[in-house]
């Protein structure tokens, strides 16, 4: 079989005519396909349409049953990885509206049951109070009043108990003075309270010790199928199993520094103290 490698695009669109070309040059049927990848017919339709873009384990099982020369599948799982990640920079979520990502926020969070915060510079907004929330979209041009209340709306989700959080906030997150002395000591209290929720593991990085590592980014992982990783222009969202796995890795290694329960809510109480002094 011969093939173009330039025929293979950046997009979700081009993997799935890629998927739906190769599938006719082996001569299958979409249900053929399907029973060699034990997927439904369904499924394949929808990723040869571009409705569903595959996992890389979907595109793995489609490039063997097509029996893919080893080349051309190593370019088509790279399309693929490159499909499953997404970049959404700040000011196109200006554009359209910063309720709108609050909106995509929540529906992660709806469909998660395991959710890790690794927070390396500031308080998500779950954990913020009313006033660190505005702050943190007071640079923002325009009314942002509809954020904001999304923001706050979001943080019921954290008292559904058939859900596990765990948030680990470095002593910087914690400390760097967002907002005035006071109003800093009253969003280290509500730290403390919120960490005596029962689906609630809260804890924090302090900066002594030996600490091996050297975090770059604030990254969320939602159960074992998505992380998001913040950067000053916008967000990565990653779907594909590897890098879902070395930033599980990641959170797993600042686990292991963080201090909890009592530690935690221990040196919160000296932090929020400093702060009222």
């Amino acid at each position: 079989m011969t093939f173009d490698p330039d025929e293979l695009g950046q997009s979700r669109a081009d993997l799935a005519g890629t998927l739906k070309m190769l599938r006719k040059r082996a001569g299958f049927t979409q249900t053929r396909l399907a029973q060699r990848c034990n997927m439904s017919q369904t499924k394949i339709s929808n990723i040869e349409g571009g409705k569903l873009t595959p996992s890389l384990v979907d595109v793995e099982l489609i490039l063997r049953a097509v029996n893919a020369p080893h080349d051309l599948a190593a370019r088509v799982a790279a399309l693929a990885r490159t499909a499953n990640t997404e970049w959404q920079d700040v000011w196109s979520q200006r554009r359209t509206g910063l309720e709108k990502k609050q909106n995509e926020l929540a529906g992660f969070e709806r469909s998660s049951t395991e959710l890790r915060y690794f927070l390396l510079s500031m308080v998500t907004g779950l954990l913020a109070t009313p006033e660190y929330v505005r702050a943190s979209l007071a640079h923002v041009p325009g009314n942002q009043s509809k954020a904001v209340n999304k923001k706050l709306e979001r943080q019921a989700v954290l008292y559904d108990t058939t859900k596990r959080f765990t948030f680990i906030l470095t002593e910087q997150a914690v400390r760097w003075p967002f907002l005035a002395a006071p109003a800093m000591a009253v969003q280290i209290d509500r730290l403390q309270s919120l960490s005596l929720l029962p689906n609630i593991r809260l804890g924090v990085i302090p900066l002594d010790g030996h600490i091996p590592k050297g975090p770059l980014n604030t990254f969320t992982v939602y159960d074992a199928r998505i992380a998001t990783v913040e950067t000053k222009t916008g967000a990565i969202i990653l779907r594909g199993h590897r890098d879902v796995s070395t930033y599980l890795a990641e959170f797993a290694a600042y686990e292991s520094f963080a201090l909890f329960d009592e530690e935690c809510r221990e040196r919160l109480s000296t932090w929020a103290e400093r702060f009222r002094s």
